[in-house]
């Protein structure tokens, strides 16, 4: 990846405003505090063919790339500054074994290099391994991954910030899954992040 085709990714800069599209998909569902995305994805851009790069080519280093890339932005907004934990959507073990790595993860570990703090890949697990999102509306999406996670080591999250971030967030579902187990220990507050963000229009 040269640096003119980041300077091309089309960036959303939601970290700056803090009632953005990405928020607002949340709004009524899940309680966050704030959620931003590097940039807007969608079928035959640059970003997707990176992303399917990290996702089915190996790539692994271009997803902490993208972690690198974003956390200066991240860093230097609130509350996503104030983070006590990053924490990736987990994988189940089956999908991690195939796949050898966790994507998001991945960009987590890139996150953390910049922001300095630390990651969790620990605390939430994934229990069910799940079907593909892929082309699913937004009801199938959610009944897919319901009760799909659970907490080990609580006490290391207990009355935290968590980061929680995932690699594309298109109805969000998933990440609300993962917000609600997190709620139960219960965790302080919640934000979210991605590497690329689906525009509800575009679902």
């Amino acid at each position: 990846m040269c640096s003119i085709c980041i300077h091309k990714l089309p960036k959303t800069n939601y970290h700056t405003m803090p009632d953005n599209p990405m928020f607002r998909n949340f709004a009524g569902r899940v309680d966050i505090k704030a959620a931003a995305a590097y940039s807007f994805y969608g079928k035959g851009t640059v970003l997707q063919k990176l992303v399917h790069q990290v996702k089915y080519k190996g790539k692994k280093e271009l997803a902490v790339y993208f972690g690198k890339w974003y956390a200066p932005s991240l860093k230097h907004a609130a509350p996503f500054s104030e983070a006590d934990y990053i924490i990736p959507v987990p994988l189940h073990p089956k999908k991690l074994r195939e796949r050898g790595y966790n994507q998001s993860a991945c960009i987590a570990d890139g996150l953390s290099k910049v922001m300095e703090v630390p990651v969790l890949t620990d605390t939430l697990k994934r229990a069910k391994n799940t079907e593909t999102q892929t082309n699913k509306s937004r009801f199938s999406r959610w009944e897919n991954v319901k009760g799909s996670f659970m907490i080990e080591n609580p006490e290391l999250i207990r009355n935290k910030h968590i980061l929680v971030v995932d690699d594309v967030i298109t109805t969000g579902a998933t990440v609300e899954a993962c917000i609600n187990m997190l709620k139960t220990v219960p965790v302080a507050s919640v934000s979210v992040a991605s590497i690329g963000y689906v525009p509800s229009e575009m679902v």
